[in-house]
């Protein structure tokens, strides 16, 4: 992330690191700035389960070089997480939505609420 790739491994390690703050609906009401359509949704802990193992069937190329996912990887990835192909490709799309917020954040094109 310091080089300016955000990639999936990052992802991960955020996403682990969020998990020791407790449950995100907590820390979504703490953030100044958050919508309060955000500060009041419901996130259950299955589903960051899911988004983990998803994420852990990759291999640590793939989570480096997320654009060499293509369809027989994310089939393999899907099998190896017991969720379907949609919630991979799911997943991949939050991912490049945040891969592009991250980059905008960088370039000091967006500002942060807080």
């Amino acid at each position: 992330m310091e080089q300016g790739k955000f990639d999936l491994e990052d992802f991960l390690n955020t996403f682990k690191q969020i998990k020791k703050l407790g449950p995100l609906e907590g820390l979504l009401k703490m953030i100044p700035g958050v919508p309060k359509e955000l500060k009041n949704v419901k996130i259950d802990p299955k589903d960051m389960a899911h988004i983990e193992a998803i994420i852990l069937s990759m291999t640590p190329y793939e989570r480096r070089h997320p654009e060499v996912l293509k369809a027989n990887r994310k089939i393999r990835i899907a099998k190896g997480s017991a969720r379907s192909v949609e919630e991979v490709n799911r997943l991949l799309n939050q991912f490049e939505q945040m891969q592009k917020m991250m980059k905008m954040m960088k370039n000091g094109k967006m500002k942060m609420p807080f």
